[in-house]
């Protein structure tokens, strides 16, 4: 039974969460101050995890995903220089947390997920919470071609190469934040699409996520 109460408690345990992110310097101001308007406890299906939700943790969530913790979930929003009205395509909805984070900052997210336990799951939580994204179940190496070209790109599963469809659909200029590497960890990326084609590359640590699906590991 997913929470429906942001209380006091909670509401000054997520100040906590936002002091303690901004002391290890993962995240932009702008970011914080999405991650301090967000009920992260209303992310779960159980009150259990009401004295962890605020804690820079990450857990189970069901179809052998989990949601991130706040400070990969920071980072990975900061790397990607969200302005308002960016138009941002996200592989792996998850739990929807990273996707409320998105749409805080004043993004037009268009989010696809692989699991359909999952889908139907967090596609309720968002509208609970009035967060309006264009949610689709599907394969997230395919991308979403039909609403592409897109201004930036968030992964949030671990993807084993760089997917070339999404390169596509990034505008020039544009940024994809992606975690590449095969096993139990991977290599955050950040990948600027140049005027000439060509991407610029950077590395910015290793990191661990559920693995990227498509149709043929389903």
């Amino acid at each position: 039974m997913f929470q429906t109460e942001d209380t006091y408690k909670h509401q000054g345990m997520r100040k906590g969460l936002v002091n303690l992110l901004r002391e290890k310097e993962v995240a932009s101001e702008e970011v914080l101050s999405a991650i301090g308007k967000i009920p992260r406890h209303m992310f779960f299906d159980s009150v259990f995890h009401n004295n962890f939700a605020y804690e820079d943790l990450a857990f189970p969530i069901g179809a052998g995903q989990t949601i991130s913790q706040p400070s990969t979930v920071a980072f990975q929003s900061t790397l990607l220089s969200i302005k308002k009205g960016d138009k941002i395509l996200e592989i792996g909805t998850g739990s929807g947390y990273q996707t409320a984070v998105l749409l805080e900052m004043g993004a037009k997210v268009y989010s696809i997920e692989r699991q359909r336990e999952l889908f139907n799951t967090t596609k309720k939580v968002l509208q609970r919470l009035s967060y309006r994204a264009n949610l689709y179940f599907g394969d997230g190496f395919e991308g979403k071609p039909t609403f592409a070209p897109f201004d930036k790109i968030i992964v949030t599963c671990g993807a084993p190469f760089i997917p070339p469809k999404l390169v596509e659909q990034l505008v020039v200029g544009g940024k994809m934040v992606i975690p590449v590497g095969e096993g139990k960890t991977q290599v955050m990326k950040l990948i600027e699409k140049l005027d000439n084609g060509d991407l610029n590359e950077e590395s910015f640590g290793n990191f661990s996520f559920v693995p990227m699906l498509n149709d043929r590991q389903y």
